[in-house]
């Protein structure tokens, strides 16, 4: 395979061990993983050594709101943020908290955001983002299950820390603000014994006193990342400065494939969450090359009127994002004159047309980019020359288009936070690798492992099987859940729970999930036999299937409703005469489950995204006669899709 080299041969199955395909390295990296830079021990180090060389540089932007309106991006330099960084970890000393405890930070990306992990990177403390998407009570159980001490927080977020006082008052003792601090809010919390303190009085609160940064080790933390849990409690993804290092330095692999590098003269917009490793990986390298942050005003609304302002060079995103650009392009242009569409559509094939044969997007249609495609360009800023999809498989078709109109490199990436984000990521001029998140990253091994109950088969003509990954950017386990990483550490492999599928280049095609946990087009995590333990609980069903992928944003299902409650049902609201299966398609009939689900849903405080949306009654019970029960009644879940495919397709045509 082109973009791979094998380092180990496969291994047959032997009736307890399924079989293992061969390991492979990305070519590039055949006579050996790329250097990492010398004097950098830690995050820290990447920073310090940033202000050093480029001390007035902007690092940290946002846009002032003025009577209402953003202005123009306002900047911290590097050394102003160093200053800042160092005012704070003073501070958080002067709290008693040192070196190996632990720092929460809670709310959107912004400048405090990051001079806060600077400040926790700089004296050793382990920062733990705090992100309320996890779930319902997920604030209060990071609290205590990380033991933190201080908690900051987003202005409009310190009313949620608040609450879940006292039940986390055996830990957190302090409170700061982003912002300011309401008296109500003093009160509250010093009614606890706690403190609690705004941005500015904090920044002042270590004056005095003088603590020695302490001396960090690669091999120390720097970061307890939590993730979704299959048990319901989030997992705290422990990553040491050393797997940060090894992921940041092998970055500019991908950049280097067309003759690109990240510069001081580069320009990230900071949206996605920090909580997140896509984002912090990204922040974190721009950090080390002495680039410039500017932060979004928080509104997906207003994001492409943030990235006019801002001019990024390099767009990070999810696929939601990336689908509606691309909605919003190709409805512009089917309402646009027939002239410009036509124009439009031309410039299209064409230029397409001439990647498909191997040119570069760059040189693919000069012409065609300057008159057609620049208006693309400017939409997003002017100055995007890469634009890097992730935490979700991207549409084909959409990576085909913006590849084309964007006038920049179009690259997709995979990974997990336990391997700290990227450990795939495609190639920008190779058309054949659409669809795919192309060969592993110069830093890591990989390797499949055949999953027999799914019939995926490592050494198979077309490999499949569970994604297996070995490398220094793996994480360092999961806190105080060593129970967890037996399972998913298993000989120095990590295995990810994803199956994929090697393709003939050598890139790599997600095609299934080994667990019944699968990501919304968003990049959330959704646990669905644990939603349809819950949806079950309705008493108007029999039996639910809840469906979802990565390339929609909501929940559908397909559910056997109870039959005698139905009846009772129509019988209450005059609907009469109509036999069991007349009244599953009935519309009053689905609105009214699906209004059932919806209560649900609420009195169980579920996520927006774990909202089911649209629903199709069923009549006749799901059996294993049609293959979709297992004889002991478990849902087989393929088979269930490719049933009810149409009726699926239909569903989501609905929610449009």
């Amino acid at each position: 395979m082109k973009y791979l080299v094998e380092v180990e041969p496969a291994i047959p199955g032997n009736g307890e061990k399924p079989s293992v395909g061969p390991t492979y390295r990305n070519f590039f990296a055949k006579d050996g993983f790329p250097a990492e830079p010398q004097g950098v021990n830690t995050c820290w180090d990447f920073f310090r050594l940033a202000v050093e060389k480029y001390p007035n540089n902007k690092m940290l932007g946002r846009r002032p709101i003025i009577d209402g309106k953003a202005g123009d991006y306002t900047w911290l330099t590097y050394k102003e943020v160093y200053d800042t960084a160092i005012k704070i970890g003073t501070s958080i000393r002067s709290k008693g908290i040192g070196k190996g405890e632990k720092c929460g930070i809670y709310g959107v990306n912004s400048p405090e955001w990051i001079m806060t992990m600077e400040a926790c990177n700089a004296h050793g403390i382990y920062c733990v983002p705090l992100y309320d998407s996890l779930g319902a009570n997920a604030i209060e159980f990071i609290i205590n299950h990380a033991e933190l001490q201080i908690v900051f927080a987003e202005e409009k977020k310190v009313f949620q820390v608040i609450k879940t006082i006292p039940q986390t008052s055996e830990y957190l003792k302090t409170i700061v603000s982003f912002g300011k601090v309401t008296e109500d809010q003093r009160e509250e919390v010093e009614k606890h014994g706690l403190s609690i303190y705004s941005w500015d009085e904090f920044l002042i609160l270590g004056d005095g006193h003088n603590y020695e940064l302490p001396e960090v080790q690669k091999s120390d933390l720097c970061t307890i990342m939590y993730t979704s849990g299959t048990t319901g409690d989030p997992k705290g993804v422990m990553l040491s400065n050393e797997s940060l290092i090894c992921m940041i330095s092998g970055m500019d692999s991908v950049l280097q494939t067309v003759n690109q590098e990240l510069t001081d003269k580069d320009v990230y917009l900071s949206y996605l969450p920090l909580a997140h490793a896509f984002d912090r990986i990204f922040e974190e390298w721009f950090i080390s090359r002495g680039a410039a942050i500017g932060f979004w005003r928080g509104d997906v609304k207003l994001l492409v009127e943030d990235l006019g302002a801002l001019k990024p060079t390099i767009f990070c995103a999810v696929p939601r994002v990336l689908d509606r650009i691309y909605s919003g392009l190709t409805a512009k242009i089917s309402t646009g004159g027939l002239l410009k569409k036509t124009l439009f559509n031309f410039s299209l094939n064409h230029k397409l047309g001439s990647m498909r044969k191997g040119v570069g997007q760059e040189k693919a249609a000069p012409f065609f980019d300057k008159l057609v495609f620049s208006k693309v360009k400017e939409g997003l800023g002017g100055n995007v020359r890469f634009i890097v999809s992730g935490a979700a498989p991207l549409a084909k078709h959409v990576e085909e288009f913006l590849r084309v109109v964007s006038c920049s490199f179009v690259v997709q990436g995979y990974g997990l936070t336990e391997t700290c984000a990227g450990s795939f990521i495609s190639l920008p001029n190779e058309m054949g690798m659409l669809g795919t998140v192309g060969p592993p990253v110069q830093n890591i091994e990989v390797r499949l492992e055949s999953v027999p109950e799914m019939e995926y088969d490592a050494l198979g003509d077309a490999p499949r099987g569970e994604i297996c990954i070995r490398g220094r950017t793996l994480f360092s386990g999961y806190y105080k859940r060593e129970d967890l990483v037996k399972e998913v550490m298993i000989d120095g492999w990590f295995h990810t729970g994803d199956i994929g599928e090697w393709q003939p280049d050598g890139s790599l095609k997600v095609i299934d999930r080994k667990k019944n946990i699968f990501k919304l087009s968003q990049g959330e995590y959704v646990a669905v036999e644990n939603l349809e333990n819950v949806y079950g609980l309705v008493p108007d069903l029999d039996m639910i299937w809840v469906y979802g992928n990565s390339f929609e944003s909501c929940l559908v299902a397909v559910v056997n409703p109870n039959e005698q409650a139905l009846k009772r049902w129509a019988g209450n609201n005059g609907i009469d005469g109509e036999d069991f299966a007349a009244l599953c398609a009935n519309p009053k009939a689905k609105e009214y489950i699906l209004g059932e689900l919806t209560k649900l849903a609420k009195e169980k405080k579920l996520k927006g995204y774990e909202f089911i949306k649209a629903v199709h009654l069923e009549p006749v019970p799901f059996d294993i006669e049609r293959d979709l029960l297992t004889p002991t009644y478990k849902k087989k879940r393929p088979q269930m899709l490719k049933y009810y495919q149409t009726v699926i397709d239909d569903l989501y045509k609905s929610t449009k």
